[in-house]
Formats: C-alpha cells, structure tokens, sequence
C-alpha cells in the first residue's frame, strides 16, 4: 500500500457516511457442518393450512454499504409457502431466482450478477427452509426463526428475529430486518480501495401470507 493512499483511506474512513445499516440486528449464523443437531419440528397442527407468498404480493429486500455510500436492491422473483393454523407459523420454505436481483443502479445490478458477487449463472437458485419458528423472549421480534440459507452455493444455518402478526381473516403477515455477513457465504469481492465494500449486508423482509 502506498504512502498516498494510507491518507487517503484514513480520511475516508473519519468521512464514511451514515448508513441504513448502523445498528441493525445481526443474525445468529453457523455452518451447517458445526450446527448443533436440530431438534425434531414440533408438527403442524392438524387443522394448518399451507399459504404460499412471491414476489408479485411480497418483498425481499436488502442494503449493501461502502465507505460513501448505501445501495439498495432486493430479488424480484421468489416464491414460498409456508403452514399457518391460528397464532400457529410453521414450515416456512423460501426459493429464490437469483438472476432477478435488482438495485438502484444498473451497473451495479450487472455486476452483482457476475462471478465477482452472485454468480447467477453458476447458483441460478438460492433457498431457505426453516427449522424452527419460535415465540421470541425479550426484545427483537414477536418471534425467532432458525433455518438454513443455501446461497451462492455455501449452506449456513441463520436465526432472526421477526415480527408475526396473525390476522382475524387467517392471514399473516411477517416483517423482519437484520444484517449477516456476506463474506460467510462466499461472497468475497472487496470493492475499490477508495471506496471499500462493508462485509455486512441488510436483509429486509415484507411478506404476506394466505
């Protein structure tokens, strides 16, 4: 690293921007190869109905920082189901076509696709299924969800708090905003020397379920 750009970086660094990231809830993440055994999901009532969400009714959004600034985007095309009976969510599985992702910035969207982020022509797909939604104690969330994000081809197994709300017609809605660490999943590109991407990346969740 050269002399000229130690300042520079130091001055970029006492001038990074405030971003929509700053104090977000990180979510708890493990490989799958070190995660405890799961316990056995409790079944879904006998009266649960299967409800499914995409794209069209839902949003699956994210923020992605460098030092000068946000940039948001999020996934088009996904879709999944889930099984509702009550106060009572279960079994929630998430497919999502990766080739959909968009941003506030064309060039930015062209690049995301590329080997250098997500790689969509090799992971075409990315999944979650979850393993546990569980009523939450304390503060973050009306609940917790544990499950297992398959993305860019690296499994990991995520916890993060949401907030449910059980509407009077069966319906459901499911809210949740947290951060995890991209460079888990293999996605490893560190932007500019000038402009350094954040390792941590926003996840924002708006999802209807009937």
């Amino acid at each position: 690293m050269t002399r000229r750009l130690l300042p520079l970086l130091a001055a970029l660094a006492l001038t990074a921007c405030e971003s929509e990231l700053d104090d977000k809830t990180a979510a708890e993440v493990t490989p799958v190869t070190e995660a405890a055994p799961a316990d056995a999901p409790v079944a879904a009532p006998a009266e649960a109905r299967t409800v499914s969400f995409d794209g069209a009714s839902s949003k699956l959004e994210w923020v992605g920082a460098k030092v000068t600034r946000d940039h948001k985007g999020g996934f088009k095309d996904f879709r999944g189901t889930a099984k509702l009976a009550g106060d009572r969510l279960s079994d929630i599985d998430v497919e999502i076509d990766t080739a959909s992702v968009f941003s506030d910035s064309d060039k930015l969207t062209g690049h995301l696709k590329d080997a250098d982020f997500f790689d969509v022509a090799q992971f075409a797909t990315a999944t979650f299924k979850s393993s546990a939604v569980e009523p939450a104690q304390g503060d973050g969330g009306t609940h917790k969800i544990t499950g297992v994000l398959d993305f860019h081809g690296v499994e990991n197994q995520l916890t993060f708090p949401a907030d449910i709300q059980f509407m009077p017609d069966g319906s459901a809605k499911l809210a949740a905003e947290f951060t995890i660490d991209r460079q888990e999943w293999g996605v490893m590109y560190p932007g500019k020397a000038e402009d350094l991407i954040k390792n941590e990346v926003l996840v924002k969740l708006d999802v209807v379920l009937k």
